[in-house]
């Protein structure tokens, strides 16, 4: 009901003489508490005034409304204040309500004391939410212990501790749950239940453990809702799949803006930006209204394929067309495109001229920009002011240091580094992960901590060797130490993305995909070679670097070498 009509109804029981009577009140408190907003809240609070003895229902009614909202928790646990100082009892639904408001607010081990001392420990509903207080405050070993100990467990329990292993980083934990809560009886997965289970397989972005959780989702009839759909078009976007996150996106009967941003935002990161523009304003078409997020994605999208008056044109749409102000996030993205375009000066008077704060986001780009267009000089510029907002940051020390090395400015290069030592800035090391056999390998550049790193280490050699043939020469620019090529050369053979290869190659003999995560961006010298090497074992290649999706097959790169 609109609180229109509770203000009507509210108005008839003043003038029938019934407005104090507690069924009446208890009637409009309800209404109110159904729908809470900030003008539904305090029209409650003023009816609840009016109650001449609240009872637990009414109490647990009040609670429940200010539990759902960040900005109205501490009501909430006022109001539980007031019922146990006015001697009146909670009951096993007041505590979920409660524990809602305190896993917003951080707090409330003190509350799970309160229920064992009242007995309501044994409960199955306050049981799942103290599951999901834990799993949102963040302390998975309680929440772990308590599932175990419950006596009893229901859909709602087993959903809710995957999502505390799902939302904490325990993916591995999660699926594992899941395959457990398959064998119990009477449980059967719900929509609520896949989502956490489709967050950990994202997280992992492992495209065969994806696709059997979207085959268990048809096998099991379950209803493809604009949530779902959209979880499952991110998921395997981010495993590397984008066309399967198309053919989700078209088997979806409904969509929302989400919808439509996940596969622009997937689309974007895989390197098809005229595809990515192309949805943007079939969006449109439909009806929808783009907000915030979605325009992030497409000017991504614009970032990535060098679409500079196209994302001029979405950028200048903001407002003209759509009645928004532009973000920070906004404005980086429009940073991001001058500067891979190589329009250095462009993007730094953009900056200059920008009408909110730049933030370190934003000059940290412009710096990235600069360095990979050789600018030093703006690069020294741009440094600077970096360093009023974040002087600790190790990739701006990282990145200079790489423009003076580019230029072969060895002085300058080493006073950068014995700034960083000064200040004990230390830079983190670049590691690749993957799959194989479903066991997750790590490899860290210029580490021999894999128990096969010497086999992998040879068997490396022996193809950089045989690439040679194909026409790939190591690019040493990207080592930037003043030593002999030969030594150059043997410090890129040590990347972690070419060992990862280099395992990938030596252990799966058939043709499946290599799937690659880094936690840095792909250096030029690491993607010549993934290239030579998906032409030369007729393999595809996937990395996921931490901008984007790299596709290498049969020699060239989705990207096709703008990145």
């Amino acid at each position: 009901m609109s609180m229109n009509n509770v203000y009507k109804v509210h108005a008839w029981f003043i003038k029938i003489g019934t407005h104090n009577h507690p069924l009446s009140l208890r009637r409009l408190l309800l209404w109110c508490s159904a729908t809470p907003s900030h003008e539904s809240l305090p029209y409650a609070r003023s009816l609840f005034a009016h109650f001449p003895s609240p009872d637990t229902f009414a109490y647990n009614t009040i609670i429940r409304a200010h539990a759902t909202s960040h900005s109205s928790c501490s009501h909430a646990l006022s109001f539980f204040t007031q019922m146990r100082r006015h001697g009146v009892p909670p009951d096993n639904f007041t505590f979920p309500f409660l524990l809602k408001a305190c896993a917003r607010l951080q707090l409330g081990q003190d509350l799970h004391a309160l229920i064992l001392k009242l007995g309501f420990d044994s409960d199955i509903y306050v049981q799942n939410a103290l599951l999901s207080f834990y799993g949102g405050c963040g302390s998975v070993e309680p929440a772990l212990n308590m599932f175990h100990e419950m006596r009893e467990r229901d859909l709602v329990s087993w959903s809710s501790m995957i999502a505390c292993f799902a939302n904490n980083g325990f993916a591995y934990e999660a699926l594992a749950l899941f395959q457990q809560m398959q064998l119990a009886e009477n449980v059967m997965p719900d929509e609520v239940t896949m989502l956490s289970v489709i967050s950990p397989v994202s997280m992992l972005g492992e495209i065969e453990l994806g696709e059997w959780v979207h085959q268990f989702i048809h096998r099991n009839g379950l209803e493809l809702t604009v949530s779902l759909g959209t979880a499952l078009i991110d998921m395997f976007s981010r495993c590397g799949s984008i066309d399967k996150s198309i053919r989700v996106f078209d088997e979806m009967p409904l969509r929302n803006v989400r919808t439509w941003t996940a596969l622009i935002s997937g689309l974007a990161v895989h390197g098809r930006s005229r595809e990515a523009l192309r949805v943007f304003y079939e969006m449109k078409e439909s009806g929808l209204q783009p907000d915030h997020i979605a325009i992030t994605g497409v000017l991504v999208a614009c970032s990535h394929g060098g679409l500079v008056d196209d994302g001029w044109r979405v950028f200048k749409s903001i407002e003209d067309e759509y009645g928004l102000k532009p973000t920070v996030e906004h404005y980086g993205c429009m940073v991001d495109l001058l500067g891979r375009a190589g329009l250095l000066h462009e993007a730094y008077e953009f900056v200059e001229k920008m009408p909110v704060r730049p933030n370190p986001v934003v000059w940290r780009t412009l710096l990235g920009a600069c360095v990979n267009h050789n600018h030093v000089a703006l690069a020294e510029r741009v440094k600077e002011r970096v360093q009023e907002l974040d002087p600790y940051h190790d990739g701006d020390y990282v990145l200079l240091s790489n423009a003076y090395g580019g230029a072969g400015r060895w002085v300058e290069k080493e006073k950068v580094r014995t700034s960083m030592r000064a200040k004990r800035i230390n830079k983190n090391p670049g590691y690749s992960l993957i799959s194989v056999d479903h066991a997750i390998h790590e490899f860290v550049s210029g580490a021999n901590s894999h128990p096969q790193f010497e086999d992998i280490i040879e068997f490396l050699e022996s193809i950089i060797e045989s690439i040679r043939d194909t026409g790939y020469t190591p690019h040493t620019s990207n080592v930037l130490h003043d030593i002999e090529e030969e030594e150059k050369e043997q410090c890129l053979g040590y990347h972690s993305e070419k060992l990862a290869v280099a395992f990938a190659l030596l252990s799966v003999k058939d043709r499946r995909t290599i799937r690659i995560m880094k936690n840095l961006r792909i250096c030029r010298d690491c993607h010549s070679f993934m290239k030579h090497v998906s032409e030369k074992f007729c393999r595809e290649i996937i990395v996921r670097d931490r901008n984007r999706f790299h596709h290498f097959i049969k020699g060239s790169c989705s990207c096709q070498d703008y990145w």
